[in-house]
């Protein structure tokens, strides 16, 4: 019945599930390049949360404050505007991005707390702390480079 099917045209059982494993892979390859943008996404904000920190604990009080913060709001937007723009995001994007922002936040307020508390002046409290904060993101970013 099958050489019948071939025969008069139809397509056959094994050509239907070429077709669809094509199309398996033509959609794979197109989530994995629409997806690289998240890695870039990750490692401006990892970079820019350091410079976030560097300003307000080595430029002092008030301009590194508001010069970091005008800064990080201009990263955050244009983060923001960018990752909207895109077409694709891996399954499980909310669940690892919302765990990278978790993961800074604590990190910044365990930096952040501290510094203008005890280390105001302390360059290496500055410059060690902007590392840590930058983790989240840099991690993040080599992480969804290797999927």
């Amino acid at each position: 019945m099958s050489e019948y099917a071939s025969a008069s045209g139809a397509p056959s059982a094994a050509q239907d599930a070429a077709a669809a494993l094509a199309r398996a892979q033509e959609l794979r390859s197109t989530v994995k390049d629409g997806t690289k943008w998240y890695v870039r996404y990750q490692v401006i904000y990892g970079c820019a949360s350091a410079l976030l920190v560097l300003a307000i604990g080595l430029l002092g009080r008030p301009h590194g404050v508001a010069l970091g913060i005008g800064f990080w709001c201009a990263v955050v937007v244009g983060l923001s505007v960018y990752a909207a723009r895109q077409r694709v995001a891996r399954l499980g994007f909310g669940r690892r991005h919302s765990g990278m922002i978790i993961a800074w936040a604590l990190l910044y307020g365990a930096v952040l707390v501290p510094g203008m508390i005890w280390f105001q002046d302390a360059a290496a409290w500055w410059v060690s702390g902007a590392l840590v904060v930058a983790l989240p993101g840099l991690i993040g970013g080599y992480l969804e480079a290797r999927r």
